[in-house]
């Protein structure tokens, strides 16, 4: 028996777990109740919490006011042997570029600040750590990125995240955790307010015409990326969670199910689903910074690793929008 099979989760730990997809992560957890066959008795969410926060978390979740880049914190939180964590905090891509030394502070000293918590454990806990597709990039990028592509990362975000993935190898590799990196595509669609993400748009193109509000595109109709949906991301970081890691060998980095679609496609999807539903009027006004980023990045991937370990994919992008109305429009 591997020691990954040997091992006990009765701890998580969720950072960045007051985010839009901590909190979809966490609702899953607590309904599922166990990680890799073994029950939670303790759920925590760990992330910096403003002031006027509505905290509206899982019945039993603890939440827990943190900043990665102090690592004390971070050891106060992972205090059992027993635990397991999703690293989901970090400063994200248009934030990421605003504010460089913040990006390094979060993203890269953050991440180590857990992965040094987690190895003085002495206990090999498991690690899912959320990268990106942003990981990739440059002017030698294929329209489409394979798991194994060269990454040449074109946002300090990116960078950072590409970091954090061999940090989780190495600290695998060491013994001191039990790691896996999940490189999320844009995952839609967010409900509230948008966040600094140059993503934000692939989640506002169908929020906000769904509340009644006007919204102005800041990138092109032709603009491609790769989507997931919010249950389905979910889903796919809680399984990888499960894995036994020697399934996953040496490199513990993959890519999420994705589907590759337009701004255009995203409109149509909007129409077809919405129905008779009074729609906000959707406008294009380019933002040249906005478009830039977003164009760095992967049009398309493929993630034969994720589907041969059994992560879920998008039926249709249809489908994601109808998850939405169903969860959070009323």
């Amino acid at each position: 028996m591997s020691r990954a099979q040997e091992y006990v989760v009765v701890k998580v730990v969720v950072t960045g777990g007051l985010g839009f997809l901590g909190r979809s992560l966490a609702r899953r957890i607590a309904k599922q109740a166990e990680i890799a066959g073994e029950p939670v008795d303790a759920l925590v969410l760990a992330d910096r919490i403003p002031a006027d926060a509505e905290l509206t978390v899982p019945e039993g979740a603890e939440v827990v006011d943190l900043d990665v880049g102090e690592r004390d914190q971070i050891a106060a939180v992972l205090d059992r042997p027993d635990v397991a964590v999703f690293h989901l905090a970090s400063i994200v891509s248009a934030g990421g570029e605003l504010d460089f030394d913040g990006a390094l502070r979060v993203n890269l000293d953050g991440t180590r600040n857990v992965l040094e918590a987690c190895r003085a454990l002495g206990s090999r806990p498991r690690v899912v750590f959320a990268s990106t597709l942003a990981t990739f990039g440059g002017s030698r990028m294929p329209e489409t990125v394979t798991d194994t592509l060269r990454q040449v990362p074109q946002t300090t975000y990116g960078a950072t995240k590409a970091i954090g993935e061999l940090l989780v190898n190495d600290y695998t590799r060491k013994g001191f955790v039990d790691g896996r990196s999940a490189r999320l595509p844009t995952v839609v669609i967010r409900p509230g307010a948008p966040n600094a993400a140059a993503s934000s748009f692939a989640s506002a193109v169908f929020r906000e015409p769904l509340n009644g509000i006007d919204y102005a595109l800041p990138v092109g109709l032709d603009v491609r990326t790769p989507v997931i949906g919010e249950r389905t991301a979910a889903e796919c970081l809680l399984r990888l969670a499960s894995l036994d890691g020697d399934v996953l060998g040496d490199d513990r980095a993959l890519n999420l199910p994705s589907i590759s679609v337009t701004v255009g496609d995203m409109l149509d999807s909007l129409r077809r689903v919405a129905g008779s539903r009074r729609l906000g009027n959707v406008s294009v006004d380019v933002d040249p910074r906005v478009d830039a980023i977003v164009r760095t990045w992967p049009r398309a991937t493929t993630f034969e690793r994720a589907t041969e370990l059994g992560l879920p994919g998008d039926g249709s992008l249809d489908a994601i929008v109808e998850a939405y109305i169903a969860d959070h429009v009323s």
